[in-house]
C-alpha cells in the first residue's frame, strides 16, 4: 500500500465556469513551429486555476507537455490584464477571475510522434492533451474548438462533431475528456473512406506513399469487421485512422474513435510492410473496446496531472497485441505456419527474457511509468514487457479456456462479455478480481492459481498442456546446439551496451561502457557473435577493454548459450474437439 504524504499546499478559492471553454487554435507561422491557443471563459468570481496535462492516454510515460508553453496571459472583458501566479510545473492560476476571461498562450509542437503534436509549414498534427489547458475540477464542462488554419491548408480531419455541419473548422466536445481523446490533422493530406460494421470511415492520409486505396481501404474494412465481430456490436458512428507516412519510424496510439498510426511510406510495396500494417491497424482499432471502453477501473475517470496506475496493462495492451496476430491470421494475411511462428516467438520471449524471472507480468504494468518507456542498459535483466508477456498469456489462457469448456468458450467469450458488462452495463472500470472471476468462469474452473502463479508470480506456463487444447505441440529446436555464448551486446564503435545477468560475461567483470580493444591476441573490429563462434563452450577468453581511459585484461570463460528456440506445429496426435478448437481458434 502506497501512502500519498502533502508536502506543502496553497489554499485556492477556484471560480467557477457559467458556460463551455471555448478553444480557438491559430496557424500563423507554422514553419515556426507554434500555435496559439485562445481559451474563453465566463467565470463566476475567486482565483481560477489552469492545468496542462503530464500525459497522454494510451501512453503511460510523464511527459510534461507544461515544458512547450509560452506567454501565458489572461484579460477580463474590459481588456485590462489579470495578475497571473505559478502553484506547481503545470498550472497557471488566474486571480480574481469573473465575468468573461479571455486566456492566451502558445504551445511549441515538434515532436512528431502518436504521442506528441507537431506543426510545420506542410501540416499540423495535434494531440489534445500536449495542446489545451483545463480548469481545474471543469473536466465535465463542454469545450468547442475553432480552428484558424494556415493560409494554405484547406483539409481538417478530427473525430469531433461540427458546431455547424457547414463549417468543418468549428467543432465540439461534451467534455474535456472526449477533446483531448481525438487528435487533429489540418493541412492538405488525402482522404479515403470505406464503411465496415455499417460505421463509416475515413483514413486521413499524410504524406504521399505506395499504397493503393482501393485495396488498402478493401483490407483495412476486413480488418476492423473481424475485431468487432469478437465483440458483437460496434461503438461509433463514425471512425477516423490518421496515418502518416515517414521516411522511417512506426507505432500507434488508440483514441476513443480514432486512432494515429505511423509506418514507412515505402513499406506497402512488401508483403511483410503490408501485413505489418494491417497488424497495427488491428492492435490500435481492438483498442476501441479494449482500453477505450471496457478499461481497468484505475484508467479512468483520467487523473491529468499524475499517474495513473494499474496492474492490468497487460490485459489492455498484452491482450490486444495477442489479438492483433489472431486477426491479422483470421484475416487471411498470415499462414496458421507464419502464425505459429508468431505465437512461438512470444513463448520464446518468455523463456528467454532474463527480467521474466524476476518481474511479474502484473509489476510491468504498474511500473510502465519508471520502467517500460524509460529502459536502460540494465533493463534486459530486470523487466519484462507487458505486451509480449501479456500476449503470452493471452495465447495460453485462450487456449485454456477452450479445453476447460470442451471447446464451447474462448477468450472471445470473455472479451465480450467484459464488454457488455462492464463498458455497455455497468459503464465503469473493472478490477482485477472481477477479471479473473469472468475468466474463471468461462474457463469451467477457478483460474485464481493460474494468476497467482504467472501473472502475480513469475512461474513458466504450461505452454505445452495449453497448445495441446488446440491440436498443436511445442518442441524445442535447439536444445542439442553447442551455441558458445558470452552475455554482452556491442555497439558499432565496440562498445558494450548491455551484459547479461548471470552470463560469463556477467560472472567475469565485463561492464556496460567498457570499449573492447582486444579479444586473446587480436584486435577487436568486428561482429561479437564472430568472434564467439570460434570458441566453445568451457573456454577461456581474454578480452581487453578500457574502460574510463585505463586498459584492463578480463578472463572470462565461455558456457553454452541458455536460450531457447520453440517451434509450433499441428499435432501428430490430437482429439477430435481439439481440433475443432483448432479451426475455431484460427477462423477457419
Amino acid at each position: 500500500m502506497f501512502k500519498k504524504i502533502i508536502v506543502g499546499f496553497l489554499l485556492i478559492a477556484c471560480a467557477q465556469l457559467s458556460r463551455a471553454q471555448d478553444y480557438k487554435l491559430i496557424f500563423d507561422e507554422p514553419q515556426t513551429h507554434y500555435v496559439t491557443v485562445q481559451m474563453s471563459l465566463n467565470a463566476k468570481g475567486g482565483d481560477l486555476e489552469l492545468h496542462m496535462p503530464v500525459w497522454a492516454p494510451g501512453s503511460y510515460l510523464v511527459r510534461e507537455f507544461s515544458k512547450n508553453v509560452e506567454a501565458f496571459s489572461a484579460k477580463n472583458e474590459s481588456g485590462n490584464s489579470l495578475t497571473v501566479v505559478r502553484n506547481r510545473k503545470n498550472s497557471w492560476v488566474i486571480k480574481s477571475a469573473k465575468g468573461k476571461i479571455s486566456i492566451s498562450y502558445k504551445v511549441y509542437a515538434y515532436e512528431l510522434t502518436v504521442r506528441t503534436s507537431f506543426i510545420d509549414a506542410d501540416h499540423a498534427y495535434l494531440n489534445g492533451t500536449s495542446i489545451f489547458m483545463f480548469v481545474k475540477n471543469q473536466l465535465q464542462s463542454p469545450c468547442t474548438v475553432e480552428v484558424v488554419p494556415f493560409s494554405k491548408w484547406s483539409t481538417i480531419s478530427v473525430a469531433l462533431d461540427p458546431v455547424d455541419a457547414a463549417n468543418p473548422w468549428k467543432v465540439k466536445a461534451d467534455n474535456y475528456d472526449d477533446l483531448v481523446d481525438a487528435p487533429f490533422e489540418i493541412g492538405n493530406h488525402k482522404v479515403l473512406k470505406f464503411t465496415s460494421s455499417g460505421v463509416p470511415h475515413e483514413v486521413a492520409m499524410f504524406g504521399d506513399a505506395n499504397y493503393n486505396a482501393e485495396k488498402i481501404t478493401a483490407d483495412m474494412a476486413r480488418v476492423t469487421a473481424e475485431c468487432a465481430k469478437v465483440f458483437g456490436s460496434h461503438p461509433c458512428k463514425r471512425y477516423l485512422f490518421i496515418v502518416h507516412n515517414l521516411s522511417s519510424g512506426g507505432g500507434g496510439l488508440e483514441h476513443k474513435n480514432s486512432t494515429t498510426l505511423q509506418t514507412s511510406r515505402t513499406g506497402y510495396g512488401s508483403e511483410s510492410g503490408y501485413t505489418g500494417f494491417m497488424n497495427l491497424v488491428a492492435h490500435e482499432y481492438f483498442h476501441l473496446w479494449n482500453v477505450k471502453r471496457m478499461r481497468p477501473a484505475e484508467l479512468g475517470p483520467f487523473d491529468y496531472d499524475n499517474e495513473n496506475y494499474t496492474n492490468m496493462l497487460y490485459v489492455s495492451e498484452g491482450f490486444t497485441a495477442y489479438y492483433d496476430d489472431l486477426i491479422t491470421r483470421r484475416c487471411g494475411f498470415y499462414s496458421d505456419a507464419q502464425y505459429f511462428e508468431k505465437v512461438a516467438s512470444g513463448f520464446s520471449y518468455c523463456m528467454n527474457q532474463l527480467g521474466a524471472t524476476l518481474q511479474p507480468v502484473s509489476e510491468s504494468s504498474f511500473d510502465a511509468w519508471i520502467k517500460f518507456y524509460r529502459p536502460n542498459e540494465n533493463s534486459n535483466n530486470s523487466t519484462v514487457s507487458y505486451y509480449t508477456k501479456g500476449a503470452a498469456v493471452g495465447a495460453v489462457l485462450d487456449m485454456m479456456i477452450r479445453g476447460g469448456s470442451n471447446g464451447k468458450s474462448s477468450l472471445d467469450d470473455v472479451m465480450k462479455a467484459m464488454y457488455d458488462l462492464y463498458a455497455v452495463k455497468l459503464n465503469r472500470g473493472y478490477t482485477d478480481k472481477e477479471f479473473i472471476d469472468l475468466v474463471s468462469k468461462y474457463a469451467g474452473s477457478d483460474m485464481q492459481s493460474f494468476f497467482d502463479k504467472y501473472v502475480y508470480g513469475v512461474e513458466m506456463m504450461p505452454f505445452a498442456t495449453a497448445l495441446k487444447s488446440v491440436a498443436c505441440e511445442i518442441t524445442t529446436t535447439n536444445i542439442n546446439s553447442q551455441k558458445t555464448y558470452l552475455g554482452i551486446a556491442v555497439n558499432s564503435k565496440s562498445t558494450i551496451t548491455s551484459v547479461d545477468r548471470n552470463s560469463p560475461a556477467w560472472i567475469g567483470g565485463l561492464n556496460v561502457n567498457d570499449e573492447i580493444i582486444g579479444i586473446d591476441q587480436y584486435r577487436f573490429t568486428d561482429d561479437i557473435s564472430k568472434y564467439v563462434a570460434a570458441y566453445k563452450p568451457g573456454d577461456t577468453m581474454k578480452v581487453l577493454v578500457n574502460r574510463g581511459g585505463l586498459l584492463r585484461s578480463i578472463e572470462v570463460k565461455l558456457t553454452k548459450s541458455p536460450f531457447v528456440e520453440y517451434l509450433i506445429t499441428d499435432a501428430d496426435k490430437a482429439s477430435e474437439t481439439a481440433k475443432k478448437n483448432m479451426l475455431n481458434w484460427l477462423g477457419k
